[in-house]
Order: C-alpha cells, then structure tokens, then sequence
C-alpha cells in the first residue's frame, strides 16, 4: 500500500481509506415475537409469514406485519407535530415533515456519547431519570463543544440489561407503565431546545422512547420535533463507541408518509475511516440511494404467474392525532421483506440444509439439474439477517455504467429478455477501472430512475416489471454467473444494482443467477436508485437490512457518502 509523510504524520490517501476495513459497529436490537420489540400498547404485533421455499420455488420469501416503530427506530419530526390547520397543540410545518421527506445527511454525523448509566435505575418507579442540559454542558467541560454534525447519543446501556425474552422482557416497557420499575433516562424538554441551538439535528438513546415518562413524552418529542430533529430510540451496544470521533449512520426505512419508523443503526469506529465519512457527512455530501416504499408503486415482486407475487406494500394510519387515541401519529405495515431496495443472502436462494431432488418440486429439481451441469453442486445456506456482518454491505463504491448495453435498440418481443453483463464486458471494464479488494460493485443502467412509476389503471400494466415479464418491453440489465465468478475472484463480495433483481426477466436464467451469487458467498443490494447522484465521484456504499429475526436479508436503506 502507498503512503505519504507530511509533518511525521502517517496518512492515507482519501481512496485508500475507503477500502479500510470499517470496523462496523452494529447498534441495533433484534425484531422478534419473543424479544418486546413493539410497544405494548396500542400497536400492531410483530409477524413473519412464510410465503415461498426453496423446495416450492427455488428461493425463500416471507411477509411481514410491522408497525413503523418496532425494535430499533426513528422519529421523524411528523410523529409528534400535528400538521398546521389540525386545531391540535403544538401544530406547525414540521408536522408536514414525515420520513422520505427527511434529508439523507441526517441520518449521519459524528457520535457524541454522553454516558449517564449512572442514572439508570435512579429514578422512582414508572419515571425516567430526567436528562437535563446541565448533563451535556458537564459533558462539553470533559470533551468539546457540541455543534452542528454531530449526533448526540444518550448511553445508560438500558437496552443491554433489560432487551430479553419474554417473560423478563417485560422489563423493558411493561412494568415501567404499571409502575413496577424505573424507566429509562431520557432528556427533557429544555435539553431539546439546548441542543438545537447548539445546531444538532440528529439524536439517539438506548431507552425506549426519548420521551420521558410519566408526562413529559408528548413535551420532549415536541420540542425536538419542531425544530426539525430527528432521533433513535431503542439503540444498543453505545458501549462499543469511542465518547467522539466514530461515524453513526440511522439507515432508516423509507415509509412514505410516515412517521419515521423502524431502522438499523451502525457506526464506524476505524479512525482512518471515520475521519473521512464524518467530513463527507458534515459537508452533507450524502446521497439517498433507495426507492420509497409507497403503496401505489411497483415496489414488490409482482410474480411470472398466479401464486408467484411477493405480498403486496400496505401502509395504514395506525394512529392519527386525536383525542382519544392520543397526540401522536404513525403508521402500519403489510409486505412482502423484499420491497423497496433490499438485500439478498445467499440463504435466500439455497435450502438451509442438504437437499434432495425428490422432495423438490418437479420443475426445481429440472432446474437444479440443468444448473449443476453447468455449474457444479449447490451448496446450502442457513446464513440470517441478524448474525450477517455489517462489513459485508459497506465499502467503496465501484460504479460500472452499463447504459449502453441497455440502449441497445434490439427487442425481441416473443418472450422476455434482459442485456446481459458478461465476464467479457468487465474484463474491458477493468482495463481502464480495474477492481479492487473489498470494494461494493455497483450495475448503474438508469432502469429505476426511469421505470419506477405509479401504477396505472388497469388493464395497462407497470412499466418497471410486468412489461418486461410480459415481453412487452426491454427487461433490466442481468449480470451473467460468468461474470459474478470474474468479481468473485477480484475480491468483490457486494454487488448492487439499480435493476430490480439481479439476474433479470427470464425465469429460469434469473434462477441460475441467483443461485451462482449465492454459491460464491455474494451479497447482493438489489433495487437501487440514483446511481447518478455519484457518478464520476469516490464514494463510500453503505446498506443495512431491518434486523428482523429468522429473514434471509430484506429491505432497508442504501446511502452513499462522496466526494
């Protein structure tokens, strides 16, 4: 590796360090039935349905119901502030604010953690020790000032000792509501408004709501709320982090129209590493790589046939402001764990375990054969969502334009068919770029920014999947197992790509694909957008499924830092 002296001091080029190993941090609960992952009243449980396997279909699906605020999550400054008209206390703009609408930059910055496990436990029962400004001002005296670009994070580690199985995860909210326990340390009113003039944005803690209990939650998420914050709650793991100097990113869900909602929080402690995306973050250089999750877009898998569709996006208004449910807003969810830009494992193409052909469906067990004379043997997989590295969805971002084999003009409307990437096309790619260890390959053809469009009105079909599936348009660009072999072997073990699924419209070919990913150990962020936004620019690619128990990868949020 090439590295420089200037003034006795070591450095690293800015490319060298994105190819750091990040040291990820992963600050997330896990989303399970038997953790107490949903506030335990008034909301919607928490469910994983089964809808496709391997020995059915050659790949696994499930369907979630999930409320926006479930496990790890995130306000937006709509869950509290009533929108202005609304005739209810606290009503103003930021009530219009609701997630997609929150800049991507704020997600990130750097980790001010301001320790106050001494507190825990200290309150009386059914009250929060009450955070007060006087705590982050004896905190500013021991370190630095805050400001703007950082993100202040509460640590009393509240989520470590008392995030457990039910029947002891009662703990965690439960018993804090019936009075049985103190709750958690949480900030008051007053420390919102402090930090705000301070110029932070971005916030967190590890209890389970930044709202104290038993009456300042409505004040606390208001104060924050219509000065634009925005705030984890339920984080974990803060004891992991350095006091100042590591990178936090919230890689939130993108719920249209919500009210924040259920995310994964990571942060990076390799100095090198840090100090380069805590710039990139602070100079807002950030960009938004995920489509949002909307209920009139194309957002899921539609299927080639009756039986084959993902479960459809649904969002519904769980609670809306009023005066018998309460001041606060949030929303609902149904859908296939594969909407919206997601993360494909190798589990989600493999049997968990050994297979056999006979208890395959007859057309999988055709398709396996077929494969594995081309191919060799099929492995398995039993690899989740929740004991996944972070590293293996982070790195720098290697962006490979395939639009012009996508604007070839020949179509052969008898059946579907999608470009193909071959091993011929990235070898002359690697001439003038070539690949390096670690890096995030990223397949930018445009096909998202330009197809992703409302549904229309029946009979006519959508132009992103059922048109291509149908073979009455051009399908997405599909990288061919051939070429996943020749990035394998460069050392790439995360390919994205802005196309909806990696290895295109035709049924069985898009099998072989999927299957030779996850027999190579690859990981896959399909459904990207906005490739665009970093094109010609050294970027840093980070993604992060939500942290749901038993799921084989899914949906979350993709960000690119640059420069």
């Amino acid at each position: 590796m090439v590295v420089w002296t200037i003034l006795g001091l070591t450095k690293l080029s800015h490319a060298q360090s994105l190819l750091r190993s990040p040291g990820a941090k992963d600050l997330s609960l896990v989303v399970s039935r038997d953790l107490p992952c949903v506030w335990p009243s008034g909301m919607t449980p928490f469910a994983v349905v089964p809808t496709a396997t391997f020995n059915r279909t050659g790949r696994h699906r499930d369907m979630l119901i999930i409320d926006e605020h479930t496990g790890t999550q995130w306000d937006a400054p709509a869950h509290f502030v009533p929108p202005p008209g609304s005739g209810y206390m606290g009503e103003g703009p930021m009530g219009l604010i609701t997630g997609e609408k929150v800049p991507a930059w704020q997600f990130c910055g750097e980790a001010c953690v301001v320790d106050v496990t001494a507190y825990r436990d200290k309150a009386a029962l059914g009250q929060s020790y009450l955070i007060g400004p006087e705590i982050v001002v004896e905190w500013e005296k021991n370190n630095r000032r805050i400001g703007p670009g950082d993100v202040v994070l509460f640590r009393s580690d509240y989520t470590d000792k008392y995030y457990k199985p039910f029947p002891a995860g009662d703990r965690f909210v439960s018993k804090t509501l019936k009075k049985e326990a103190p709750a958690w340390p949480a900030p008051t009113p007053e420390t919102m408004e402090f930090l705000a003039k301070r110029g932070v944005t971005t916030l967190g803690l590890d209890g389970a709501s930044m709202g104290p209990l038993p009456d300042l939650a409505v004040a606390t998420h208001q104060a924050g709320g219509k000065r634009g914050m925005i705030w984890v709650e339920c984080a974990t793991n803060l004891k992991s982090l350095p006091v100042t100097g590591a990178f936090f990113a919230i890689m939130a869900s993108k719920h249209v129209g919500g009210s924040g909602g259920e995310c994964r929080c990571i942060a990076v402690t390799d100095t090198t590493l840090a100090k380069e995306l805590i710039a990139m973050a602070r100079a807002k250089s950030v960009s938004d790589l995920s489509v949002p999750l909307q209920e009139d877009l194309p957002i899921v898998w539609p299927g080639r046939a009756p039986g084959e569709e993902g479960g459809r996006y649904i969002s519904k208004v769980l609670n809306a402001f009023s005066r018998t449910r309460g001041p606060f807003f949030a929303l609902t969810h149904m859908f296939d764990s594969f909407a919206g830009t997601h993360v494909v494992l190798p589990s989600f193409s493999l049997p968990e375990s050994p297979y056999r052909l006979e208890d395959c469906d007859k057309n999988v067990s055709a398709s396996i054969a077929k494969y594995e004379k081309t191919y060799g043997k099929l492995g398995c997989s039993n690899l989740k969502t929740e004991s996944t590295p972070l590293d293996s969805m982070m790195g720098q971002a290697h962006l490979i334009d395939v639009r012009s084999l996508c604007s070839d003009t020949r179509f052969n409307s008898d059946r579907p068919v999608s470009p193909i990437i071959t091993r011929d096309f990235l070898e002359k790619h690697a001439k003038i770029n070539p690949f390096k260890r670690g890096e995030v390959v990223l397949i930018y053809s445009g096909y998202t920014d330009t197809k992703l469009k409302p549904i229309p009105d029946a009979p006519e079909v959508d132009e992103l999947y059922l048109k291509a599936l149908n073979g009455k348009s051009k399908g997405w660009a599909a990288l061919s197992p051939e070429a996943l072999s020749y990035l394998a072997e460069a050392g790439i073990r995360c390919v994205g790509t802005d196309g909806p699924t990696l290895g295109g419209v035709n049924d069985e070919y898009s099998l072989f694909v999927d299957w030779k990913a996850a027999s190579l150990g690859l990981v896959i962020v399909e459904f990207l957008t906005n490739l665009k936004s970093i094109e010609g620019k050294e970027a840093y690619f980070i993604f992060s499924p939500i942290k749901i128990e038993g799921t084989r990868g899914g949906y979350g949020r993709a960000l690119a830092l640059y420069k």
